[in-house]
């Protein structure tokens, strides 16, 4: 009998024993290609033997030392790679164990701005309908699961939400992209004003939404939109990174393909690549220097924050990364990949969209292709889809819920940058079997 605590008390999961490049493999020997990158993790896959080593060295070296007595100095190179590759005026980063706490550090250093500068009635924070931003309570509150939030309601602070920017469902027939896109966008102004334009702090958006609604992009035009509307009315805008970022677009910063830089961003998974726990928040020179001129402390911390370990993990990741090249495969090996699958699935009947950048693609399935009309919730779909895919030998990352929360089905695909083209042909093999199986 275990004494793990699981995910879920009515499954029980194979043991994993080793991962070799694309594949995980169980005590079984059963080989199981990595499609969704556990959840959009795996960047560099299984078993690389460069983060491995600079992990090694690390050791030898120093395994952890507290941040309120050293600094390190893979934490300083990490830091300065990535201020060096980083969008607008980001200028200081701060280093934690993940996604969540990444997010939650954005949000408090986000408020604790406004109090130091003498704008303390700044209480409020905006954020989207089917956004996920962590499972801290602070960002849990600030996500837009609704699913994820119900239980904990009672304990969270008041966030409101807007529209997301999910072309597939939102569009109006009428509409052109770049009219859709500034509707939405300009829902921001209409709720700042509704709130009290001197009382909003911050605005909290993923740049392509991860797990809620299943890799959606923003149409072209409504992150310049959102910009402008933050700098009207003195609003910090945050950028949720976590599972996008990291090169996982095909761009290092998501936000890059936008053209647009945030006052502050929050990365994770990508960063360390599953090699060890990391997560990173960056701030502008302009939220630093308030702080800096002002209580000279962030009020916030964890043990674990520039983990010595962690970050010269991360750094060799991000060395393949920028150095290496992976970024631009990423982008190369996912406009592979989504063509493979248009091609496979893109007139399936019950395949409603197929969506996302670089390798990091939805498919939303739907009972009616022509209405978009959804499956039934008690059928639970994208469960049944996991446990076939699973079963076929290949992880993908399903979520129910995709339109509100309730309704809707899709499985994300968040594979290695190192995929070949023979990986491709094995996802939409693989993932053929499985979606028959399931429907």
């Amino acid at each position: 009998m275990s004494h793990v605590f699981p995910r879920h008390t009515k499954a029980v999961p194979p043991t994993v024993s080793r991962g070799e490049g694309v594949y995980l493999y169980d005590r079984s020997g059963k080989q199981y290609f990595d499609g969704s990158g556990g959840a959009a993790v795996s960047c560099l896959g299984h078993g690389d033997a460069d983060v491995t080593a600079a992990i090694k060295a690390q050791l030898d070296q120093v395994a952890f030392a507290h941040t309120s007595f050293f600094t390190s100095d893979p934490a300083e190179q990490l830091a300065e790679k990535l201020i060096a590759h980083a969008p607008g005026d980001l200028d200081r980063v701060y280093f934690v164990s993940g996604g969540s706490e990444a997010m939650e550090a954005a949000l408090k250093l986000a408020r604790q701005y406004f109090v130091e500068i003498g704008q303390p009635e700044r209480r409020h924070v905006i954020a989207r309908r089917q956004s996920y931003h962590g499972n801290t309570l602070g960002a849990l509150a600030t996500g837009g699961n609704a699913w994820r939030r119900a239980p904990f309601a009672p304990l969270m602070v008041e966030t409101t939400h807007i529209s997301p920017c999910f072309e597939y469902r939102g569009r109006r027939q009428e509409e052109t992209r770049l009219d859709y896109g500034l509707r939405v966008a300009n829902e921001l102004e209409t709720e700042i004003l509704r709130l009290g334009k001197d009382s909003v702090f911050a605005f909290v958006a993923e740049p392509v939404v991860g797990a809620t609604a299943g890799a959606v992009p923003a149409v072209e035009g409504y992150f310049k939109r959102i910009r402008e509307i933050c700098d009207q009315y003195g609003v910090l805008l945050i950028l949720d990174e976590v599972m996008c970022g990291m090169g996982r677009t095909g761009h290092l910063f998501a936000c890059d393909y936008d053209a647009i830089s945030p006052d502050i961003v929050a990365v994770a998974k990508g960063l360390g690549a599953g090699y060890q726990p990391i997560g990173a928040m960056m701030c502008s020179s302009t939220i630093f220097a308030a702080i800096e001129g002002g209580s000279g402390f962030f009020q916030h911390g964890h043990t674990y924050v520039g983990h010595p370990t962690a970050c010269a993990a991360a750094l060799a990741v991000l060395t393949k990364l920028t150095d290496g090249g992976l970024v631009t495969r990423c982008a190369q090996m996912g406009d592979k990949l989504q063509s493979a699958l248009h091609d496979a699935f893109g007139q399936h009947p019950h395949v409603g969209d197929i969506r996302g950048r670089g390798l990091f693609i939805g498919l939303e399935f739907v009972e009616d292709r022509d209405t978009k009309h959804p499956f039934p919730p008690a059928r639970a779909l994208h469960k049944s889809l996991k446990n076939a895919a699973f079963e076929a030998g290949l992880i993908c990352y399903p979520m129910g819920g995709t339109i509100d929360g309730q309704h809707g089905d899709h499985i994300l695909l968040a594979p290695p940058f190192i995929i070949d083209d023979t990986h491709i042909d094995e996802i939409t093999t693989k993932l053929k079997t499985a979606i028959a199986q399931a429907l």
